[in-house]
């Protein structure tokens, strides 16, 4: 087995977590169960929420991390001129069938990634986010050589 890449994901869920507010999620249905291990498979913490109070608390609460979040048009439509200016809140996706209505509302708030359709293109695109949060999280140093 590669430790390496062990010791990678393990350093990936230290720097970032994802937030998933729905107030309509059924935590008991296979589609749910299905979602959520597509989403562990990019996300190893997820935190779930159907209260917009209490997922705006958790938010608000991180610290030293970065935090996604997905949530539907609906919700969004809410929380977003809500939370949008939280230092922490590194993106959001908007779960919905309607994307072509929100491209408006996607340039109004520039940490809005984009409206997702299905499970499938949110993973590919908080995939994405992952590698680049990894990647601004990798320590470098310079060092200057002396003649």
């Amino acid at each position: 087995m590669d430790t390496g890449a062990i010791h990678s994901r393990q350093r990936i869920a230290q720097n970032f977590l994802l937030i998933w507010l729905d107030p309509n999620i059924n935590e008991s249905t296979d589609d749910h169960q299905n979602t959520v291990a597509r989403l562990r498979n990019v996300v190893n913490n997820i935190n779930i929420f159907t209260k917009p109070d209490e997922a705006v608390d958790f938010l608000t609460e991180v610290d030293g991390m970065k935090a996604f979040l997905i949530t539907d048009d609906t919700i969004g439509q809410q929380i977003v001129p809500l939370i949008h200016d939280i230092p922490q809140l590194d993106s959001i996706y908007i779960f919905s069938n309607k994307q072509i209505q929100h491209e408006a509302w996607k340039k109004k708030w520039v940490k809005i990634t984009g409206v997702y359709m299905d499970a499938t293109s949110i993973c590919q695109a908080l995939h994405q986010a992952a590698k680049q949060c990894d990647q601004d999280s990798i320590p470098m140093s310079f060092v200057t050589v002396n003649d």
